[in-house]
């Protein structure tokens, strides 16, 4: 018997993000490994059309589409691609697998007890219209426990994979720096943390690089102003945005990749940075040590002295070689094509 299975992939409209990464590499690792009887489809943003390639078939999101889906109600499973979706089929027959990525609302918005119990609600609503929920760590699932009522739901835990691009002949990013660096990645919000970085340029001639997502001005600007309370500033460039051959030329010649996040359901960049071997210095919260294991150096606190030093004795300690066999060794074990072996077992488990 056939099965009809759609990935929604409306995340697919914010380039530059980890959704679109995930939606993207799983979205093709699926449509690579499905057996015969699974046919899969897509739910995209106009503009993604035939992302996926042309012999598939696309639903292109409206959105009215909040309200009904059409062609819905003869599909037999919808994979929910992330917790903050608003798209679903349109009858309760058709199974649903929802993946939570975070709660990181918990952390970013603890100020603001509405906020967080408004999104709780939300997450909640679609938690019961689930036929399965998937967590991208244990970490997250243990959150996921902690503050929903499953209603005897087993949660499933599949981590992401990691796909590198490598691009060996590039060797002109835009900006290109003239010292050692450090490098980070992420969209440049409080929760990564970024601002605690600067401090690791004291007493020695290195650069940091942040790339990604300029998503709030005022805490580009708070960055900023503790490079400049160093008398780092000239040190510091914030580039955001970058294209897929920069991203693999900042990787392969830092001299170090750094992430400070406070609040990571996963941690795709850590991955991506172990691929090449690097030394990487990681905080100690949310789901980092497990991702990053005994492969990754941590910062206990943030206070700078405590940073530069766990910095200095990480480089030092790298330089014997070990690290750099078992950091490539750990990158290995996330690959797209296990999970979306994984997401298919359970697919063919609720059909």
């Amino acid at each position: 018997m056939s099965y009809r299975i759609l990935f929604d992939c409306e995340r697919l409209k914010y380039q530059h993000t980890g959704l679109f990464t995930f939606c993207e590499n799983l979205g093709k690792a699926l449509l690579e490994n499905a057996p015969s009887n699974l046919a899969m489809e897509y739910y995209v943003p106009a503009n993604q059309v035939g992302i996926f390639g042309d012999s598939v078939k696309y639903h292109v999101q409206k959105p009215w589409h909040k309200l009904i889906v059409p062609g819905s109600r003869s599909l037999d499973l919808w994979h929910s691609s992330n917790q903050v979706s608003r798209y679903g089929p349109s009858s309760s027959k058709v199974k649903i697998v929802l993946t939570i990525h975070d709660l990181n609302f918990l952390i970013e918005k603890q100020s603001q007890p509405a906020k967080v119990s408004r999104n709780l609600k939300k997450i909640q609503q679609r938690i019961n219209k689930a036929s399965a929920i998937v967590c991208i760590s244990n970490y997250v699932a243990a959150e996921v426990e902690k503050h929903f009522d499953l209603g005897g739901k087993e949660i499933s835990v599949i981590y992401n994979g990691c796909t590198i691009d490598e691009y060996p002949e590039f060797s002109s990013p835009e900006y290109r720096p003239v010292k050692p660096f450090l490098f980070t990645i992420g969209t440049v919000l409080p929760k990564k943390n970024f601002h605690v970085l600067p401090a690791l340029l004291k007493d020695n001639d290195l650069e940091l690089i942040i790339a990604g997502n300029l998503s709030s001005e005022a805490y580009v600007s708070k960055i900023l102003e503790e490079a400049q309370k160093l008398n780092v500033a000239s040190r510091v460039k914030i580039l955001g945005p970058i294209s897929d051959p920069e991203r693999y030329w900042y990787y392969k010649n830092a001299l170090a990749f750094v992430f400070p996040s406070i609040a990571e359901g996963f941690g795709l960049p850590v991955i991506e940075a172990m691929h090449y071997g690097k030394p990487v210095f990681l905080s100690n919260l949310t789901s980092l040590p497990e991702i990053g294991g005994d492969a990754a150096y941590y910062f206990e606190n943030f206070e700078p002295q405590h940073m530069q030093d766990v910095l200095k004795e990480g480089l030092e300690n790298f330089s014997q070689g070990i690290m750099t066999r078992k950091a490539m060794e750990r990158a290995k074990l996330f690959t797209w094509k296990q999970t979306a072996n994984s997401y298919l077992d359970l697919y063919l488990k609720l059909l």
